[in-house]
């Protein structure tokens, strides 16, 4: 006789009887009850901080920026010294504004010891227009981070004041490249064309973006000279051969040599541009040279 109290039928080993469902169902749902779902909550709360907090940062004033300059921490004045330089590209009054903005910048860039922080304050005295910051600037060019050093001459050519020439044009015989470069750049910047002589040796310097920035600058000056080097830039075949290049960088050299030779108005680079025009793979460069083949049409 059978136990009445014991199934005679039992189901397959693969199926759970409901009671061991239930139970594996309810301590899954104690595992996501504890863990799981907290730490949804929590990472959730932490990115919404951090988004309300980015919003609000985005959402300051000038005022507010200029604040942050004097703040004890130093990413946030590290932060505000960038901010403030963006600020600036789109809107060179923005310091007008603000009574005493400038010579709080002065002062902080005369003072700052961090080089990041010096670095966006030069382009904040730059992009200013304030011509009592020159001498902070061409000081600056004595300094020993050559990183800062660049930027302080990047500043000169941003406020265009021909009393940097001098300075500027030392600069033109620096070991690093990077100075020279950037040296080249600000002399174009200047709108003196006196500075053209000065300017002709680098249309052979060794360092390529030394050439490049050289005769972008004799160009705007309104000299010939730098075509030779222009022309090359518009040649792929020796963009390619540039060391670490990478093709963002060929595009923007491309575009600079476009729009400088457009600039001369020179009929026979009519030919090189509608070569472009047709033939080169960025969409950009072909849109700048269609532009370029207008002007020297024009002319």
């Amino acid at each position: 006789m059978s136990d009445p109290d014991i199934p005679q039928d039992l189901p397959p080993e693969e199926e759970l009887p409901p009671e061991e469902e239930e139970a594996g169902s309810g301590a899954l749902r104690s595992f996501l009850g504890l863990f799981v779902v907290p730490l949804l909550v929590v990472i959730l709360c932490v990115a919404i901080f951090i988004g309300f907090g980015w919003i609000a940062y985005d959402r300051q004033s000038t005022r507010d920026y200029l604040n942050d300059l004097e703040s004890g921490w130093k990413p946030r004045r590290v932060q505000a010294a960038y901010e403030l330089s963006k600020i600036l590209v789109s809107d060179p009054q923005a310091l007008e504004k603000e009574a005493g903005a400038k010579a709080q910048v002065r002062r902080l860039f005369q003072e700052a010891d961090d080089p990041e922080m010096k670095r966006y304050l030069a382009l904040v005295l730059g992009r200013t227009g304030d011509r009592e910051a020159l001498p902070l600037l061409v000081e600056a060019l004595d300094g020993e981070d050559d990183r800062t050093r660049i930027y302080a001459l990047w500043a000169l050519g941003i406020l265009g004041d021909t009393r940097a020439k001098a300075p500027l044009t030392a600069a033109l015989s620096d070991d690093d490249a990077g100075i020279r470069k950037t040296a080249a750049f600000a002399l174009g910047e200047l709108d003196d064309p006196s500075v053209v002589p000065n300017l002709r040796p680098l249309l052979e310097d060794a360092a390529t973006d030394v050439r490049w920035n050289a005769a972008l600058s004799v160009t705007r000056l309104g000299s010939a000279e730098g075509v030779p080097v222009l022309e090359s830039m518009l040649d792929r075949r020796l963009l390619a051969q540039v060391p670490d290049i990478t093709p963002e960088q060929q595009e923007e050299a491309m575009l600079g040599a476009i729009r400088a030779l457009a600039s001369l108005r020179d009929p026979r680079h009519r030919a090189l541009f509608d070569r472009l025009a047709k033939d080169d793979p960025s969409l950009k460069v072909r849109q700048a040279a269609i532009e370029a083949g207008k002007v020297v049409s024009a002319r």
